[in-house]
């Protein structure tokens, strides 16, 4: 089992869950009676997760109790972000955590589940073999919770590119493995990480591995909701 550090994307608003998000950060939302968050890390350490990173901004106190309580003895660094900066900026900001290795990222909404052990297992085996690129990992088409009817990215070959019209429908999973040298002439502060892809897929260092497993993706209230309580699902 290869041992790898995950960053977890935890610092945004969850506008699109409403209500919910009020007065709870996104990552705190229940799903089967566990957290979105405690799911995430729970998945990602059976598999060799060694050491998080998580970086907050709304309702950052409670996302920092809620690790104390629940993770106290994990190797987790917690980054508040003051002023929020964005997928790029917040990943960027974290680097110093990573000693110039390789590492993952992934978006705090997904629901991680047995079934995609596998592969997310196939998945990490890359982690030491990609150099001066990203690799992301998609999924076609069945996708719960993206509705959406663009894809995200095409194939050609190992590189991806930006979707197109009449290209198969192909989504980005939420998670990524980053090499830290793509950052080291990136020097604004708050920025999406969509910026780093498009300046990779124009040098062709936007790599992608495709799942087959379901991805759960609880963007918004109604995937919630359908989801949160249903234990058949798979």
């Amino acid at each position: 089992m290869i041992n790898f550090s995950l960053m977890i994307l935890a610092a945004g608003f969850g506008k699109r869950m409403k209500s919910l998000t009020e007065n709870t950060p996104k990552p705190l939302l229940k799903v089967h009676n566990k957290t979105l968050l405690g799911n995430t890390i729970d998945f990602f350490e059976k598999l060799g997760c060694n050491h998080f990173v998580i970086n907050t901004h709304y309702l950052h106190k409670k996302l920092k109790d809620y690790l104390n309580e629940n993770y106290s003895k994990k190797n987790i660094n917690i980054i508040f972000e003051p002023h929020i900066l964005d997928t790029g900026g917040g990943v960027k900001n974290a680097i110093k955590f990573f000693d110039k290795k390789n590492f993952l990222v992934t978006n705090a909404d997904i629901l991680w589940k047995d079934n995609n052990a596998n592969d997310v297992k196939v998945f990490i085996d890359n982690i030491n073999h990609i150099q001066n690129c990203c690799l992301l990992l998609s999924k076609k088409t069945k996708t719960i919770g993206i509705t959406k009817r663009n894809g995200d990215f095409a194939f050609a070959k190992k590189n991806i590119r930006r979707w197109k019209i009449n290209d198969p429908l192909i989504f980005y999973s939420g998670l990524q493995i980053i090499n830290p040298v793509i950052f080291e002439n990136y020097s604004i502060e708050k920025f999406s990480i969509n910026e780093i892809w498009d300046e990779l897929i124009i040098k062709k260092k936007l790599e992608g591995c495709i799942m087959n497993s379901n991805l759960f993706h609880l963007g918004d209230i109604n995937t919630y909701n359908t989801i949160k309580d249903n234990l058949t699902l798979d």
